[in-house]
């Protein structure tokens, strides 16, 4: 079915791909003002980010901010990048679909159980999302360039740096470490777990969406975690996959690393594939839902 926004445009004669993905990225615009921003920084890491501030809020009411970086698919593209999340993986629907319980199913899929429907609307329904701004930048690939480990310290600086502090002013955030967290699905599951490692101490919480890691490689992250948490202090952790990610046991073996080591975490494992249609429909509303409930209770 065809927005609104679709339906005008198509009024208007022909309309092409990117037109309808935006309209149907944009179907909460009550809830979302949406802003396209240009930022200083290095052509190879990134100068571009869309910023989604909550039209919501009361008066002087001063929301948290989640970062979120995006997967491989986009990142040949600055502007595919900065707008993956409300375009292509479901943010700007998600947000309304939380905002307005009780969620249902929009895919004929099985990605969103019953069972678990129940225990989202049954939690909305004692706690109401209460929604945070949302900074997506663009996300490189930094396996590509030419030293790796550089190119993550660099564009962890420029987050640190330059993403978050412009949108604390861009869009009045609530200040703190607390009420910031950075999130990523696959390729930016990955990097956002090396930024958080990178920069702590701006972050309150770090989360994963089918991070795009070796299964050789779990051990590590936990024990590198286990170090910050140690040095820094307790932090949330989130790490959510699928039963068709290919990336499921490397995840898995995270979160049970973390376990190892005491580290409090949250494992979700939810049924379907590694794709944009899943998190549409229930990959991206669920990693909403847990930094919205770790938000209220800071």
């Amino acid at each position: 079915m065809l927005t609104r926004r679709a339906l005008l445009l198509g009024a208007c004669g022909s309309v092409s791909l990117a037109a309808l993905r935006r309209a149907h990225a944009l179907e909460g615009g009550e809830d979302l003002d949406v802003r396209d921003l240009a930022l200083e920084g290095d052509r190879t890491l990134g100068r571009r980010m869309t910023l989604s501030v909550p039209r919501h809020l009361g008066a002087g009411e001063r929301a948290p901010l989640l970062v979120l970086l995006h997967g491989l698919g986009e990142t040949g593209d600055e502007r595919a990048g900065a707008w993956a999340w409300l375009e292509r993986y479901g943010l700007g629907s998600a947000y309304a679909r939380l905002r307005r319980p009780p969620v249902v199913r929009t895919s004929k899929r099985a990605d969103f159980p019953e069972a678990r429907l129940r225990l989202v609307n049954e939690d909305l329904a004692r706690a109401p999302f209460r929604g945070f701004v949302v900074a997506c930048p663009y996300t490189p690939n930094v396996n590509k360039a030419a030293n790796p480990a550089a190119a993550l310290d660099g564009y962890a600086r420029w987050i640190a740096e330059v993403v978050v502090p412009r949108a604390r002013a861009e869009a009045k955030c609530a200040e703190g470490v607390a009420m910031t967290s950075i999130d990523g699905c696959s390729l930016g599951g990955f990097v956002a777990l090396e930024v958080f490692l990178r920069r702590p101490e701006v972050f309150g919480a770090v989360g994963a969406v089918q991070a795009a890691i070796g299964k050789h490689r779990a051990a590590g992250y936990a024990e590198r975690l286990a170090e910050v948490v140690g040095r820094v202090g307790a932090r949330g952790v989130h790490v959510e996959t699928s039963t068709g990610d290919p990336f499921r046991e490397a995840n898995e073996a995270l979160a049970g690393a973390l376990g190892k080591r005491g580290i409090a975490h949250e494992l979700l494992v939810l049924p379907g594939p590694h794709d944009q249609p899943w998190l549409r429909e229930v990959g991206t509303l669920e990693m909403l839902r847990w930094h919205d409930r770790r938000f209220r209770k800071v």
